[in-house]
């Protein structure tokens, strides 16, 4: 991981690296998005207090947040940690194709969560294909970072099988049921690719209510009598069933559209799109239709997809990259956006809710700036707090050559303020 080396010892800011659930912290003069500036204490893997400045004392540590905007952090529900960081193995000059070893897929795993989770996503979730050759190593690779990840960032495993109906699908039936056993979280697959759409979509579904786990569909969402028969059968389904990135939607008629986003409403289907672009069971680019679908009342989350892989050989794994692109190409405003990739991305996965008050989880993203059309933008250094303490930071510095102009202008510059007596994060 070449742009993400572990902090050594003698690193002056490794106290906040090493601060515990059970340590108070107190982070000083963050703004909220309603504009006040406040200190927030963490205790206990929640948040204990929101105060003044100033206003709030602990026994531990301190994180100044001067010209910080502190936000709820945002949740990935929809990442390929098992293909993730293989782009590179298929060009022209690979020395092959990717390794397979449940080794090679638990470090690529491992190393694209700590990228999401530098990006700010506390809680990740991975579709992880199991079935013909491979079996369940791959999952069990995915569950294997999940417990190296432990205390950084939460990973929950979705179980992909490639068939499900006819003497084909029998095997990988029973492999899906292994690998809820196994600790797979969540129940998925990919309808399209079956002979029988509708039959994968029920077998799925059998087993998420015979285990209890919320289910997770790959589909491009572009048949519209597909979705009603899936509407059908998920309504009322609990924990919950998500769809995506059913960027096909987009692709017929205004009608049929709204009629199918109608159909997922009353079913309680949540869609999650992929506004950085596709993944490997997506045929069609593009996005969800994310306004007509909010205005029916669909529950809407945005996830990333695929990171660096064949699929997507640039993609980023950023979520506040996801709500920027809503913002400027969705035309959703900034505040709506960035609840995608949060709040609605936590709700989609089971999570409980973040909100920056007293009693609520301290999941936590610290982003240089004042309001959040700018942070979308111009989001740079972030400081990431998962389960009350400091687990990842990103500064960037931005300087200017000699020039008068600069100077007189006062520009401002991507640094860090000056330190006061609580130290720079």
């Amino acid at each position: 991981m070449p742009d993400s080396q572990p902090r050594q010892p003698d690193d002056p800011a490794a106290d906040l690296a090493s601060t515990t659930e059970a340590t108070p912290l107190v982070l000083c003069g963050a703004r909220l998005t309603d504009g006040r500036i406040v200190d927030v204490r963490l205790g206990g893997g929640r948040i204990e207090a929101v105060g003044t400045t100033g206003s709030l004392t602990a026994p531990g540590a301190r994180v100044d947040l001067r010209g910080y905007l502190l936000l709820p952090a945002p949740a990935e529900p929809h990442a390929h940690s098992d293909t993730a960081l293989t782009a590179d193995s298929a060009g022209p000059h690979s020395r092959g194709p990717a390794s397979h070893h449940p080794e090679d897929i638990q470090r690529r795993a491992t190393e694209a969560a700590l990228l999401q989770l530098g990006h700010g996503a506390t809680a990740l979730r991975s579709h992880v294909r199991i079935g013909d050759a491979t079996g369940l190593a791959p999952l069990e690779a995915i569950l294997q970072a999940r417990h190296s990840l432990r205390g950084l960032t939460d990973l929950t495993p979705v179980a992909v099988p490639r068939l499900l109906t006819g003497t084909a699908g029998a095997d990988s039936l029973a492999m899906l049921r292994d690998a809820v056993k196994m600790g797979a979280g969540v129940v998925g697959g990919c309808p399209d690719l079956d002979p029988d759409p509708a039959g994968y979509a029920e077998a799925v579904l059998d087993i998420a209510a015979e285990h209890g786990c919320p289910v997770d569909l790959h589909t491009d969402g572009d048949d519209p009598a597909r979705l009603t028969r899936l509407a059908a059968m998920a309504a009322g389904l609990r924990p919950g069933v998500s769809i995506g990135p059913c960027a096909g939607l987009s692709h017929l008629p205004p009608q049929t559209t709204i009629r199918a986003a109608d159909q997922l409403a009353a079913a309680g289907v949540t869609v999650i799109c992929l506004p950085q672009g596709g993944c490997c069971a997506a045929e069609r680019r593009g996005t969800a239709p994310v306004r007509l679908l909010r205005a029916a009342g669909v529950h809407v989350a945005a996830g990333s997809g695929a990171l660096r892989d064949v699929a997507n050989p640039v993609g980023r794994g950023d979520p506040l990259e996801a709500a920027y692109l809503l913002a400027s190409q969705s035309g959703l405003r900034a505040e709506d956006a960035y609840d995608t990739v949060s709040t609605a991305a936590r709700k989609a996965m089971g999570l409980p809710e973040v909100r920056v008050e007293a009693g609520f989880p301290a999941e936590l993203l610290a982003v240089r700036g004042e309001r959040l059309p700018g942070v979308l933008s111009l989001a740079y250094s972030r400081i990431v707090v998962h389960h009350g303490r400091v687990v990842a930071r990103t500064s960037a510095v931005r300087e200017y050559c000699d020039s008068e102009t600069v100077v007189a202008l006062d520009l401002p510059r991507q640094g860090r303020p000056d330190s006061g007596p609580g130290g720079g994060p």
